[in-house]
């Protein structure tokens, strides 16, 4: 199958031909329609992530976001078969450990990303799903292969985030970074109905937040966050949301909660943090400010994720910014680098 492979860190990608999976008896072989091109390859691309075990190791077939056709199971599979629409979460669980029992599968005991640790990702025709009835959920008819590649990971994520937060109707949630993650949960949080706030330091992504349903856009690169937050929800937001996962992003919303606001960090730290950030721990003793983590998505919690996305509530095909084939990875790879990307950048040409 053709495949585009991370044979250097921080070097261009090469399409080529490698083996086919097979399935075992537990496992799945999907033909992928659509695959994401995440910021979270590109940080794995960067080398990064290796404090936390999510390092990448060479040669890596990265994608973890994706849409396809179940095309062979083994004879252990009970709930799918050839000709399914599927998808799976980004993060691979054992569907056997205390945390997929019950019920939070995200944070499976031997947890693995897609592309990650020595497992080939969705940057390839063909993708092995191994326990693939505890990882692949069913599509809806009318949800394609690319609002899936937009689900797998940015989207669901911004998704859990609003979740995590408990962001209800007329709450005011301030979102810093307006990229994949940032856009997928300013859509969730004005679908439940609150008062969103974007900030971002580039005037195009700022736009498209508003069209995603922001109500309010700040650009940090020219205005001072925390006191224009605070200004235009007369006390600050009730919840913030870090979807870029730097030092700047983390203060700035931390800096602009109310007094028993909820901070929620999705994004990952880079190089320069390696996942060491300031708080201010007075200020938010103080004040009973929650940080609360998020990662991806339970599976449990998908079924209402695609039934929001089937009923036309939520629109992660909205927020897709082109369509491009395998050979067409390194250029946005160097636009992520650039921050020029604004949505997602989906692979449909293999």
């Amino acid at each position: 199958m053709r495949a585009a492979v991370v044979r250097e860190a921080n070097k261009p990608l090469v399409v080529e031909n490698i083996a086919d999976p097979s399935p075992g008896p537990d496992d799945a072989v999907l033909r992928v329609e659509a695959s994401g091109i995440c910021r979270s390859d590109w940080h794995g691309w960067q080398g990064d992530w290796e404090w936390i075990g999510l390092g990448i190791e060479l040669p890596a077939v990265l994608g973890h976001e994706f849409g396809g056709e179940v095309v062979a199971v083994g004879n252990n599979v009970r709930n799918f078969r050839e000709g399914d629409k599927v998808t799976a979460p980004f993060h691979h669980a054992c569907g056997r450990c205390e945390f997929c029992l019950s019920g939070r599968p995200n944070l499976c005991a031997e947890v693995f990303v897609y592309g990650f640790a020595g497992v080939h990702g969705s940057y390839a025709e063909y993708l092995l799903i191994t326990e693939a009835d505890s990882n692949l959920i069913s599509l809806p008819e009318n949800v394609a292969a690319t609002s899936a590649a937009a689900l797998g990971c940015r989207y669901m994520t911004g998704y859990h985030a609003i979740g995590r937060g408990r962001v209800g109707p007329g709450d005011w949630v301030a979102i810093q970074g307006a990229g994949g993650v940032g856009l997928s949960a300013i859509q969730t949080a004005a679908a439940v109905g609150a008062q969103v706030i974007a900030v971002d330091i580039d005037e195009d992504k700022l736009t498209k937040a508003k069209e995603a349903g922001a109500s309010v856009a700040v650009n940090s690169k020219t205005e001072n966050v925390a006191e224009a937050i605070h200004e235009v929800t007369k006390g600050g937001a009730h919840v913030g949301v870090d979807a870029l996962g730097i030092q700047e992003t983390i203060t700035n919303s931390l800096s602009s909660l109310r007094k028993g606001g909820r901070h929620v960090q999705v994004g990952l730290t880079g190089s320069e943090e390696q996942g060491i950030a300031q708080i201010p721990i007075d200020a938010m003793t103080a004040g009973e400010i929650e940080l609360v983590g998020s990662f991806g998505n339970p599976r449990p919690d998908f079924p209402g994720l695609l039934a929001l996305v089937s009923q036309g509530r939520l629109d992660p095909g909205s927020l897709v910014e082109r369509e491009v084939g395998l050979g067409d990875v390194n250029e946005v790879f160097d636009n992520m680098s650039e921050f020029k990307t604004k949505g997602f950048n989906i692979i449909t040409q293999f």
